[in-house]
């Protein structure tokens, strides 16, 4: 179910809306946390179960981590490990298997048969919002979530599920437990929804036809080949900014704040700058919970050009199951270490 189609417009969210605006304000994680796992359900069912393991996973690891932060740091940190190492391994298992089948298949004398399994909607996603609250608890930057409830209703909040921002629990803590609605924000919510639908639809559609066309000819002109190059970076850039505009609002429609996510990224002077203003909360995360614990900047230049180097190969691995995107992250890396 995506957000531009008919049966969500005119169906779906229409009935949780009025459900979620007329019941006590008790009830409305609850409510949240019902249609939230309806919506991932949707395509296939049986992932609903991968989503409630995952947030039970993680709900118990932060409770865990809690207890022990303060008593037995070797306890909390085996955890956290532990924790860490199962996500990763849902995702790659889920995401990744296909790659890693054909890649060690090429050995000799090895053969991986293929699973070709559907990929759960927005695993990338909650995987990486999940996998940073146990962090944060571990750190002390947010206290653990005792109410399951809350818990899942930030994992499988449907508005950011599908494209983003990763939201990250301390963010939203306090508005999982106290959210404030008024006509303003609601209105506010739906320009920001409709400014969003308008770059999917109106933009992100029309001009990825035109991208359709180009990459379909067997031969291109000179001019042929910039138009199709341009129509992309465009297509690319409306779907993604739309969802995240769509996100952003729907949050802002059910009392939610979630972080920007996009900062006419097409305007920066240097391609470090365009990445502060592409997928923000994405690279935000890769800085805190992979570049700065590798050491950053602060153990010599020899050591941050690795760290980049891994931080981007993951980055472009995170996009997409192939190796050319893992190259597509390397590219980067080396524009940005230039």
């Amino acid at each position: 179910m995506v957000f531009s189609s008919i049966l969500f417009l005119f169906v779906y969210l229409p009935v949780v809306l009025v459900v979620y605006y007329i019941v006590p304000a008790r009830y409305r994680n609850l409510w949240l946390f019902i249609v939230n796992l309806v919506f991932y359900g949707w395509g296939e069912p049986v992932y609903i179960l991968l989503m409630v393991f995952s947030i039970a996973l993680n709900y118990a690891a932060g409770l865990l981590i809690a207890r022990y932060r303060l008593t037995d740091d070797k306890k909390a940190r085996a955890v956290l490990t532990v924790n860490t190492v199962v996500n990763l391994a849902l995702l790659i298992f889920f995401k990744y298997f296909d790659l890693l089948a054909a890649t060690l298949s090429r050995i000799p004398g090895i053969s991986i048969p293929a699973l070709g399994l559907t990929l759960p909607i927005g695993i990338s996603f909650y995987t990486f919002q999940t996998m940073s609250y146990p962090i944060d608890v571990y750190r002390g930057d947010t206290e653990e979530q005792k109410n399951f409830i809350r818990f899942g209703t930030f994992v499988a909040l449907f508005p950011q599920l599908i494209a983003g921002p990763i939201v990250r629990y301390k963010d939203v803590a306090s508005q999982l437990g106290t959210r404030r609605l008024s006509s303003e924000q609601f209105s506010s919510g739906v320009q920001r929804f409709a400014i969003g639908l308008g770059k999917k639809v109106l933009l992100a559609n029309n001009i990825g036809a035109l991208w359709d066309i180009y990459a379909a000819a067997p031969e291109l002109s000179f001019a042929g080949a910039w138009l199709g190059a341009l129509a992309f970076s465009l297509q690319l850039y409306f779907d993604f900014s739309g969802y995240s505009d769509m996100a952003i609002g729907l949050g802002r429609i059910f009392g939610f704040r979630f972080p920007e996510n996009f900062d006419y990224p097409y305007c920066s002077a240097s391609i470090t700058e365009f990445w502060r203003r592409w997928h923000i909360s994405l690279g935000s995360w890769f800085r805190d919970y992979l570049y700065i614990p590798l050491g950053g900047s602060r153990r010599g230049t020899p050591r941050l050009l690795i760290n980049l180097l891994i931080v981007w190969a993951a980055t472009g691995l995170w996009h997409g199951a192939a190796w050319n995107f893992v190259l597509w992250g390397l590219f980067y890396a080396t524009l940005l270490i230039l």
